[in-house]
């Protein structure tokens, strides 16, 4: 019996033993990867003059004026210590270094890194894996990407081969190389958590997640699946602490390559553009406009004379698809268009009068500077009451010629139900109601009065010229 016992345990430990070489057998090496990749990833420091501040804001990293929840990955203002005390003495300008990560894609010396690595730099130093320094040339940056190309004056040097991020898999192993915390050429591991992330603030880039460790220094540097290839630009964070918390995001390295070849060609990236303003369609739109399920971007407004207006586009459509692509989301549509070029025929399946249909248009060019609609003043003639619980006046040709809208109706006074419930302010200029266009006093109270009861009904209101689709329910 003791016997029968002993080779029962031992049988155990031995299938433990044997489990255990498995499952460390079906871990990847990351070994020949590193020592192949790590000579092409280089450290990027910054110089940069600034007035002289007080020791206690020298003695910290300048992290103001970030996203909320998001940190870059770098402390872009690190003042050199002077006397052990970080203070310069009075009347001198201080300058601060700022630390990042870089890999190199050609072997003459060009270098891509984030743009808010080398931003406002007066001097960009790289070094190399054989600690040799140079001086570098900023080619050119784009920050609506955080795309930057640099330059350094050097033959023969290592590179790394530049992969595909559209084949990149959720659930598939990366790897991260960069200088944290001035660490040079530390190396991090994990998985794909998502793709295709859209981000507060970054319209043009659906970042790939990971739950890669990084931390400020690593921005700039490449994301490498397996292969040994680049698939993305590590830029930026998820934390509430300052560090690493599992969130870390990538620029597909599709979208940095084509950012890179614009800047490298003319030192500008020219992005495409529909000229619309978008909102999320969530439940209760998805009813309003007879949708099946919440999806697609919702057109609130029209940009006078842009390509969407051309093309044929009206408010209230919602966009399901851009050349066969699917708008599951509101945020999928930015950077789609912004990837395209100017001059390039986009195909949009829309949702109109609740029937698909498809129009063809010409993609603009995104312009340097978003223009300023005209804010709306609330003085009209007219007056009107209805079961809304507003009293709405004509608008007059000068709003309807400041707001390049052809009709609508302004609220003068909010007198409680409905209106006063979804937050409805006076100035507030209606222009669709039920999924119908208002194009006078008369017209709008005639909408409100037929208006359904217990079914979410849409509304388009204008606020100080930004306009956004609002839903609510009548209960009587």
């Amino acid at each position: 019996m003791q016997t029968l016992k002993r080779s029962m345990a031992a049988l155990v430990a031995l299938l433990a033993l044997s489990l255990s070489v498995t499952a460390r057998a079906e871990l990847p090496d990351f070994t020949p990867l590193v020592e192949k990749a790590s000579p092409a990833v280089v450290n990027i420091s910054t110089t940069q003059k600034l007035p002289d501040r007080s020791s206690a804001q020298m003695g910290i990293p300048d992290l103001d004026g970030l996203p909320p929840g998001l940190r870059e990955f770098f402390e872009r203002s690190i003042p050199r210590g002077q006397g052990g005390q970080g203070q310069a003495p009075r009347g001198q300008q201080r300058e601060a270094q700022s630390l990042g990560s870089g890999f190199i894609i050609s072997d003459d010396g060009y270098i891509l890194t984030n743009n808010h690595v080398v931003a406002d730099a007066d001097e960009i130093l790289v070094r190399l894996s054989d600690r040799s320094e140079h001086k570098a040339k900023l080619v050119g940056a784009d920050p609506r990407s955080d795309v930057a190309v640099l330059k350094i004056d050097a033959k023969g040097l290592p590179t790394l081969k530049l992969g595909d991020s559209d084949k990149l898999k959720v659930g598939e192993w990366v790897l991260a190389i960069g200088s944290p915390f001035g660490f040079d050429h530390s190396v991090t591991a994990g998985i794909v958590s998502a793709k295709g992330r859209s981000l507060p603030n970054e319209n043009y880039v659906p970042f790939i997640q990971t739950d890669v460790a990084i931390n400020p220094g690593n921005s700039g540097g490449p994301l490498l699946n397996l292969q040994g290839e680049v698939v993305g630009i590590n830029s930026q964070i998820f934390t509430r602490s300052g560090g690493f918390m599992g969130l870390s995001f990538a620029i597909p390295i599709d979208v940095a390559l084509n950012v890179a070849d614009q800047l490298k060609a003319g030192g500008k990236v020219n992005r495409g553009w529909l000229g619309v303003v978008i909102q999320e369609v969530n439940k209760d739109l998805a009813e309003s406009f007879g949708l099946d399920k919440p999806a697609g971007a919702l057109v609130a407004q029209l940009v006078e004379d842009g390509p969407a207006a051309k093309g044929g586009l009206q408010v209230g459509d919602v966009i399901l698809s851009l050349n066969g692509q699917t708008i599951n989301e509101s945020a999928d549509l930015p950077h789609l268009v912004g990837n395209m070029k100017p001059g390039d025929k986009a195909s949009l399946e829309v949702i109109r009068d609740n029937k698909r249909q498809t129009l063809s248009l010409t993609i603009g060019s995104l312009p340097e500077d978003d223009d300023a609609i005209a804010a709306v003043e609330g003085k009209g003639a007219e007056r009107s009451s209805n079961r809304m619980g507003v009293t709405v006046a004509e608008l007059t040709s000068e709003q309807r010629k400041s707001l390049d809208i052809k009709g609508g109706v302004v609220i003068k006074e909010v007198q409680g139900g409905p209106a006063a419930m979804i937050g409805l302010r006076p100035g507030d200029v209606i222009t669709h109601l039920n999924n119908r266009a208002v194009d006078s006093s008369k017209t709008f109270s005639e909408i409100a009065k037929a208006l359904p009861k217990d079914r979410s009904i849409s509304m388009r209101v204008l606020r100080q010229g930004r306009a956004s689709f609002i839903t609510f329910k009548l209960t009587e």
